[in-house]
């Protein structure tokens, strides 16, 4: 990643904030997308789904950190087959946007995972959204694939209860992994593509750069927009 380029991005003129949802390309869907872009072979053999918003950040953000491979955005919560951004965008699928993370358990374990979730995401008692974008969607939700994950889950939510810092209830969901569709592959490493994007610009950047600066021990050198 350039880290001046980025850096400079957020010095230009301010922008009027959009929405994930209001950025689409009129793009038609490759139904081939089902084929997965991660390499999961060798060390990334862990994987770990959640959902928090736009997935436009929250894919490079889990990318930045230590032991993450590769980070896929898609859909996942809901019943309907094969959806597209279009049927997501609508509310009504009860899919949410959501990221399937690959990582090396021998450098970075499920419980670190959801500590990071946790504290790059603006407002977990936010319900039905994250930020600007709002609706099921963009539903905050951690998906498990195992009794020990639902556990890791719901002790870590129960313990931010306890602390107070919230006045408003944890509006995180726990539910249960069933099925992950790719998202169209021009949502694949998004920031990547468009960092002129002003969604991009006014929100994405700034929310990875907000996590980065407090936790600089969790990211790769190489994926820092930090100077």
């Amino acid at each position: 990643m350039k880290n001046a380029f980025y850096i400079a991005l957020l010095l230009v003129a301010t922008h009027g904030f959009s929405s994930c949802a209001q950025n689409k390309h009129k793009i038609k869907r490759n139904i081939s997308a089902a084929v997965s872009h991660a390499d999961t072979s060798g060390a990334y053999n862990a994987q770990a789904t959640f959902a928090a918003g736009c997935f436009w950040h929250e894919e490079t953000l889990f990318e930045s950190i230590k032991g993450v491979g590769e980070v896929v955005s898609g859909y996942a919560g809901g019943d309907y087959a094969n959806p597209s951004y279009e049927d997501v965008g609508t509310g009504t699928t009860g899919h949410a946007e959501t990221v399937n993370i690959y990582y090396d358990s021998t450098k970075i374990s499920f419980p670190q995972l959801v500590q990071v979730y946790f504290d790059a995401m603006d407002n977990p008692t936010q319900v039905n959204g994250q930020g600007p974008d709002h609706g099921t969607q963009y539903r905050s939700i951690i998906f498990y694939r195992n009794p020990q994950e639902k556990n890791i889950a719901e002790d870590y939510i129960a313990k931010l209860t306890r602390s107070g810092k919230y006045k408003d209830p944890i509006a995180v969901e726990v539910k249960p992994f069933t099925k992950f569709w790719q998202a169209e592959d021009y949502h694949q490493n998004y920031i990547d593509h468009n960092p002129d994007n002003p969604y991009v610009m006014d929100v994405s950047i700034p929310d990875i750069v907000r996590y980065q600066q407090a936790h600089p021990e969790m990211i790769k050198p190489d994926h820092s927009f930090v100077e």
